[in-house]
């Protein structure tokens, strides 16, 4: 019986879909239904590895599935290629980052290549070709034109040392990456996309995602969006009011039930009042320069140290008419409300920080259930349900009844009305760097920004441009920004800054429905394409580039561009691969040495796991499992995978080992199982008879195992469920292997359907298993099984297995079967098998629920 061998059948079969351009995308109305499924477009690094696969192959598994079940499928890949690290690689390697981006591109197209993916390669596009970003120019205009876009200074993180803006992950512990020079808060005059005009409609449309998208990042969504309901209200001044302030100092809150725990006053340090102190006073300066200091993202100034001034200036609370101090706070928002709170420390935990160190009083208004009112808080704020005291006329209300009445009453002093007010701020799209898109404004003295006309689109990047010092090359460049105005013809000058990266990946989806029109999207197009029914990437995304891409298509919708408002109509996000990781020492900076896992070979000595290199015997340190990551060197390439066992046993072990949506460990010991599955079932394809006779019981058991296991892969695969599908394809090989006796015909029927329901997961050994059954075509174009409901009827079960009380796997068997056939299924599972020996585990107990679960102790 011949062996398979995956380093000639998966390259002969790669080449069979080339030549017969199989995944090139139908053109025009079939009559077919279409499915649109997309992976996040990667950024070119130069090179991917199995944690980047398990993305794109469970697209793929949908993509080949929804094909064979009739639908016309979009399935295309591009590259989210402008950003931070090609510049990067520009200062220390002396390279161009375009050079190095599109020798990337070529890198990883070639590697994603070797994965089998049934991508239409004839949609390929990449960020920073002027071809796509000259039309995302284009509407860019367009939405200005609208006015969607303007301008307005922004709060930037400020290299101090080399002299230019940093994005927030360029700050790390408050100083600038390169330099190591403490990073200074500034504003510049940048551009802005107006989101919060779309504040309540992006809200609103998360309702009609409720099912398709997880809940958590719809949760997500609308927490950044933070719609609230509170009240703006003035609080009259005790004694002298700053100049230009006569009437009171204005706030907004969203916990007015919570005004008579009132203890200070807070504001920005860029609030106009604060400015106006600094102005007169060099220590108050000093203090607002000293705020500064830090990065400029909110959740940098959260978690900086409270620092506050006390001005001098008091307010009167409207309530009780006690005087309440006025501070600036390091920690105030400026863009939030109208830059000063009134704060309530036993109920706000930054408030509470900010008054134990200033030795302000903590005034508990909130009581929760049970407590008396001796109710008192510590270190924690108390922000939970409960009833209100210490607070006069509110007193014994719940929250949302105090924080109506309190409203009503500030209302009726004519201090204040009820307001909502959204935590979302403008999209601040301006970068300082090279590397992105040109913003297609000129800037003329006499008229003003400029549209660049539609005839000089697109502005391109120019290429002679130095990274030798800091700063945006555009600055500097001696002929690229100098134009004349297209107005009146005076001397002008270019934009200089760029498009944030989020701008090219907000639209991309709608491009693939035609990456060749003229205009930015082909309406037609994108009409028969979108939405994408099924998005796929990680939860990191939840936010920004999800959020930006459903503003950005409703504004391009608003303009006329394209006809659908929620771009995604799913979303599936799934878990990383993660690895061991392994280190030799550490560095001159107390950095650990990180080492190859695939120069390291682990076995258990005495009881305990020991590490050694390959190359040279060392003992190295057994580090924390995390995600795969160059930086630590613990990355599988699916080079690696292909040379030692094949692209498809890659493919089926990252689908297996977990669901979808968690995590997955990756193992030697897990591939070599999922090798072995390729091996058996490459035996049944290659040892069948169809001329073998069969008694008529096993055949028609054979018939019902078959049906049964149709279903269970139909429906593991359409919830997303492909650890199940592929347990269930275990089970049903091991079937084939004994109903030994059934005859040809209906082994025949069974390794046919074999072939149609692993194709979507391990499609090689399909192809080369449809080929060996004697069938026409290839099976990427065979229909999916059916099953018949009567044959498929349940009398399976599928049982967890269970190591530590975590869930390392699932068997499927047959309802009631016996302890010691669970037994050797949970122990011969290869996902089972791959996390013991991963973990340098041994099995020292079984324990079967029946028909429930399977609980491994090991040790």
């Amino acid at each position: 019986m011949a062996r398979y061998e995956p380093k000639t059948a998966e390259p002969r079969q790669q080449a069979r879909w080339a030549a017969a351009d199989a995944f090139r995308t139908p053109e025009g109305d079939s009559g077919r239904p279409k499915y649109y499924v997309l992976e996040m477009f990667p950024y070119p690094s130069g090179n991917i590895h199995m944690g980047h696969a398990r993305n794109y192959v469970m697209g793929d598994v949908v993509a080949r599935s929804k094909r064979a079940q009739g639908f016309d499928v979009l399935h295309p890949m591009g590259w989210d290629a402008f950003g931070m690290p090609a510049e990067n690689a520009a200062m220390e390697r002396g390279v161009h980052p375009g050079d190095w981006t599109w020798s990337n591109i070529a890198n990883m197209r070639d590697q994603l290549k070797l994965l089998g993916l049934s991508l239409d390669w004839s949609r390929e596009f990449a960020t920073c070709d002027p071809a796509y970003y000259g039309k995302q120019q284009a509407w860019f205009l367009e939405l200005y034109r609208r006015g969607l876009v303007h301008r307005k200074d922004g709060v930037v993180n400020w290299d101090p040392v080399d002299n230019t803006v940093l994005a927030n992950e360029q700050v790390i512990d408050g100083r600038g990456w390169r330099s190591g020079a403490v990073v200074e808060k500034r504003k510049l005059n940048q551009w802005f996309l107006r989101i919060t005009d779309y504040a309540d409609d992006l809200i609103d449309g998360l309702k009609t995602l409720e099912g398709r998208w997880p809940d958590k990042v719809r949760l997500m969504q609308e927490n950044w969006i933070g719609r609230s309901k509170g009240l703006q209200m003035t609080w009259a001044w005790a004694g002298v009011a700053p100049a230009g302030f006569e009437d009171g100092l204005e706030i907004y809150t969203t916990r007015p039930d919570t005004l008579f725990g009132a203890s200070f006053m807070g504001l920005a340090p860029d609030h106009p009042i604060s400015k106006q102190l600094a102005e007169a006073d060099p220590r108050v300066a000093a203090f607002v320069a000293e705020c500064r200091k830090g990065g400029a993202s909110q959740a940098d100034i959260e978690q900086a140290e409270k620092i506050g001034w006390d001005t001098g200036l008091k307010v009167v609370h409207p309530f009780t008419a006690t005087e309440v101090p006025v501070w600036i706070a390091n920690f105030i928002l400026s863009d939030y409300g109208t830059g000063a709170i009134f704060a309530c420390p036993a109920h706000d935990q930054r408030d509470l920080d900010f008054a134990r160190k200033y030795a302000l009083p903590v005034i508990p208004v909130v009581r929760p259930e049970g407590a008396d009112d001796d109710f008192d808080v510590a270190d924690e704020a108390y922000v939970g349900p409960g009833a209100i005291f210490h607070s006069d006329f509110l007193d014994g209300l719940d929250i949302e009844a105090a924080k109506a009445e309190a409203v009503r009453r500030i209302e009726a002093m004519g201090q204040g009305q009820g307001a909502t007010i959204y935590r979302l701020r403008d999209w601040g799209v301006s970068r300082q760097r090279y590397w992105g898109c040109p913003i297609p404004i000129i800037h003329c003295a006499a008229c003003g920004p400029v549209e660049v006309p539609a005839d000089q689109l697109p502005v391109e990047l120019p290429h002679d441009v130095t990274f030798d010092v800091p700063g945006n090359p555009l600055d500097r460049h001696p002929t690229w920004k100098h134009v004349a105005c297209p107005s009146c013809g005076a001397a002008a000058t270019r934009e200089t800054d760029t498009l944030d990266t989020f701008v090219d990946s907000s639209w991309y989806f709608a491009r693939f429905a035609d990456p060749t029109a003229d205009q930015p999207i082909n309406r037609a197009a994108a009409a028969r394409w979108l939405p994408v029914d099924q998005y796929i990437g990680g939860v990191e995304h939840a936010v920004l580039h999800l959020l930006y891409a459903r503003f950005i298509s409703r504004a391009l919708s608003d303009a006329g561009l394209m006809d659908v408002k929620e771009p995604f109509a799913g979303l599936f996000t799934q878990g990383m691969v993660v690895h061991e990781t392994y280190f030799e020492g550490q560095d001159e900076i107390g950095k650990p040495r990180w080492v190859e896992p695939a120069d390291v070979r682990v076995e258990t000595v005495d009881g305990r796991r020991v590490a050694r290199r390959l190359s040279t015997g060392a003992e190295v340190s057994i580090g924390d499992i995390e995600k795969m990551s160059k930086s630590k060197k613990n990355v599988v390439a699916p080079q690696d995978i292909i040379d030692s066992h094949g692209v498809d046993a890659g493919r089926l072990f990252v689908l297996s080992d977990s669901p979808p949506e968690r995590d997955v460990q990756w193992s030697a010991g897990g591939v070599e199982g999922a090798s072995r599955f390729v091996q058996r079932v490459w035996a049944e394809f290659d040892a069948h008879d169809p001329a073998a006779p069969g008694d008529a019981a096993a055949d028609a058991a054979l018939v019902r195992e078959t049906h049964k296991a149709i279903k269970a892969v139909t429906e593991g695969v359409a919830g997303f469920r492909f650890n199940s599908a592929i347990a269930k394809l275990y089970a049903f090989l091991a079937v084939l292997r004994q109903h030994d006796g059934a005859g040809g015909a209906a082994r025949g029927q069974a390794l046919n359907a074999m072939a149609r329901l692993i194709a979507p997961f391990t499609p090689h050994l399909a192809e080369e298993g449809w080929t060996r059954l004697g069938q026409a075509g290839m099976v990427l174009d065979a229909p999916w099984p059916e099953y018949d409901p009567a044959l498929a009827a349940d009398d399976e079960v599928t049982l967890p297995v269970q190591i530590g009380g975590k869930r390392r796997g699932e068997v499927v068997l047959p309802r009631g079967s016996d302890t010691a056939t669970v037994e050797a299924a949970a122990l011969a599972n290869p996902a089972v098998q791959a996390y013991l020996a991963a973990n340098s585990l041994s099995v020292r107990k079984v324990i079967v629920v029946p028909d429930r679960i399977v609980n491994l102790v090991a040790g």
